[in-house]
């Protein structure tokens, strides 16, 4: 009886949602349709379990990390005699565990205290900065995989980054709460707090600061951590996302905390420790899903009513990679510049990791190349006059041959074979050695006014 319901339902629901153009509509319905088309795809991400599997790794990356990081940050900070502010810093991260919040942050900074970085000695001190850099490796991974980069940063850039983050960030961190509380705290400011509605104004900006801080910190990361070019509106929309998200979940989390007497009965003293983990995890999970909402704010294209893996079929991948070497080609014979991941994602919409994987097979071929720009550039790899639609095809059709090595023991293989070689050399004659510049030619030249 409920099937029929359910049909009806999900028609109404896909004619809806996925069935309208969203130019054609109004700003209110077209902001609403796009949310859902996000909802959706975001739920489709959770229950594939990639985005909780990476939150979970970066917990156990987070505990073994913690203490390195807060010492290397602890020493910064102390060079500029601000390390007192790290406590009050650690304790908002940790307010959502209430009164176990105090008590872990005391842990936490014990722990700080007994690393004594002068006495480690330079293998001491080089494990220590190792652990850090690769908390951030292993975030810049979890990004990497949202935003379908294959690439990390080279290692020279890596390096400078995460130790700019890592020496630097705490420094702005604290300076920035600083002057805020200093400012507060100023004779003319309490005055103006004095009088009304200005007091009134403020109290509620104080309240406000709190998102503004991690909505910007999001921001931040969402814009320095991929190893991609990602935009500011995009960033900020993740940003704000999963800053309010973070700081009203705190709430909630706190409320949690407080009735989880069950807890402390179950687990003991390790209850604190759990409680940390499950805030952890909840942590990384919206950081995950802010990125998310940016990667998607940025490729609105690639939101569509998807229930699999959106890999291609053998055709597709065919055409894809002729499409792929047409545009490089006819970007590279007319001086246009180099195609971007970034651009190709935007102009094809097509899943990134399958334009990734034949950019792949046709780097790998030698049919195309990388650039050392940030990001880089695709260009041909040699004259396009010699790169036949034969060769390409080929390439592209035996990529993954070595898969299927075992089916060479089979005693049918023979007519196997016979059959996939009349195949081939029906596709060379029908091809009969066209190359990528007899495509590019074909096309029409581009405006020389607009170029």
């Amino acid at each position: 009886m409920l099937d029929p319901v359910i049909k009806h339902l999900r028609d109404i629901y896909m004619r809806t949602i996925w069935g309208v153009d969203l130019q054609g509509l109004a700003w209110p319905r077209r902001a609403a349709v796009k949310a859902v088309r996000v909802a959706h795809n975001l739920a489709i991400e959770l229950a594939e379990g990639h985005l909780t599997l990476r939150a979970m790794s970066l917990v156990y990356t987070t505990l073994l990390s913690l203490v390195p990081l807060l010492a290397v940050s602890f020493s910064m900070l102390k060079a500029f005699g601000v390390h007192n502010q790290i406590e009050p810093l650690l304790f908002n991260l940790l307010a959502p565990l209430g009164e176990k919040g105090v008590e872990f942050t005391a842990r936490i900074i014990d722990f700080v205290d007994n690393v004594k970085v002068g006495v480690l000695g330079s293998l001491g001190l080089a494990m220590l900065i190792y652990t850090v850099v690769s908390l951030v490796q292993k975030i810049e991974g979890a990004f990497n995989f949202i935003w379908h980069i294959n690439r990390p940063r080279r290692f020279v850039r890596r390096f400078s980054d995460y130790m700019s983050v890592i020496l630097i960030g705490p420094v702005l961190v604290v300076s920035a709460l600083g002057i805020t509380a200093t400012l507060m705290g100023t004779e003319l400011v309490q005055g103006l707090v004095a009088i009304e509605p200005i007091g009134s104004l403020v109290r509620f900006a104080s309240r406000l600061l709190p998102y503004v801080l991690m909505c910007s910190a999001f921001t931040f990361i969402y814009i320095f951590i991929p190893n991609t070019k990602v935009n500011f509106s995009s960033a900020l929309t993740g940003g704000l996302i999963a800053g309010t998200l973070w700081q009203s979940g705190g709430w909630f989390f706190a409320a949690f905390v407080a009735s989880s007497t069950k807890y402390t009965a179950i687990y003991s003293g390790f209850a604190i420790l759990v409680i940390f983990m499950i805030w952890l995890y909840l942590s990384w999970l919206i950081v995950l899903l802010g990125a998310q909402i940016a990667y998607y704010h940025q490729h609105p294209a690639l939101l569509r009513a998807r229930y699999g893996t959106g890999r291609l079929s053998n055709q597709g991948r065919e055409r894809l990679a002729i499409m792929l070497m047409m545009m490089v080609g006819y970007n590279y014979y007319y001086n246009r510049g180099p195609w971007t991941v970034d651009h190709l994602t935007r102009e094809l919409a097509v899943p990134p990791q399958a334009l990734q994987y034949v950019l792949g097979i046709l780097e790998r071929h030698g049919f195309i190349s990388q650039s050392n720009d940030e990001p880089p550039g695709y260009y041909p790899a040699r004259d396009i006059e010699t790169i036949t639609l034969r060769q390409l095809l080929d390439a592209t059709r035996h990529a993954d041959d070595s898969v299927y090595d075992a089916l060479r023991i089979r005693p049918e293989r023979a007519q196997v074979d016979a059959v996939m070689q009349r195949v081939d050399a029906a596709i060379g004659d029908a091809l009969a050695e066209q190359t990528i510049k007899d495509l590019v030619l074909a096309q029409p030249r581009p405006d020389e006014s607009k170029g």
